[in-house]
């Protein structure tokens, strides 16, 4: 397994819909594996292709509630439903250091996706849980989470985490206790 560089934002990749996958081989089931292996390094708790760099339609979730890792892999998901309740959740990314923002998503959603092997699932999620997931899907959409905020309030926070990224690099010691990682 391999740690794969996270992809910062804004970027054009962010932009572009993500390749469907034909068959599920070795070659996807290890990208799975790195992303996971990523995911936990990184201490996130969903990551989509995309954020690695990867067109492809792959997210991987694990919210480790009460330090439990139990890992999702989904290759190809499709939401096919959404819930008319509506729940808004402060939503941060990976690829977005140092920002985050409310968002409403529906409550509940239902998708189809391929596991591991290849095998089609169909899946019921809802709470934080759902929210993880669509925001993943996003990224497999052309779209992140700050699209489902005001160009004004997109455009503030944007320039917030550019600021944050420029000090982090200049810095020694980013300051973040759960940053394991090095810095230059």
């Amino acid at each position: 397994m391999a740690i794969l560089n996270i992809l910062y934002g804004p970027s054009p990749l962010f932009k572009e819909k993500a390749a469907p996958l034909g068959q599920i081989g070795a070659e996807e089931q290890q990208l799975a594996s790195d992303m996971l292996e990523t995911l936990y390094d990184y201490r996130g708790i969903g990551l989509a292709a995309p954020m690695v760099g990867i067109s492809k339609r792959v997210i991987v979730v694990d919210l480790q509630q009460e330090g439990v890792r139990m890992p999702f892999i989904m290759f190809n998901p499709e939401i096919t439903w959404r819930s008319k309740d509506e729940t808004i959740n402060e939503e941060a990314s990976l690829s977005f250091p140092g920002i985050s923002a409310e968002i409403k998503r529906p409550k509940s959603i239902k998708l189809t996706y391929q596991d591991k092997q290849g095998t089609q699932k169909e899946l019921e999620a809802s709470d934080w849980f759902a929210t993880v997931i669509q925001h993943e899907m996003d990224y497999l959409e052309g779209r992140i989470y700050l699209d489902h905020l005001s160009k004004m309030k997109r455009d503030r926070l944007l320039k917030k985490m550019q600021k944050t990224v420029k000090q982090h690099q200049h810095q020694s010691s980013c300051g973040d206790q759960s940053c394991g990682h090095e810095h230059h």
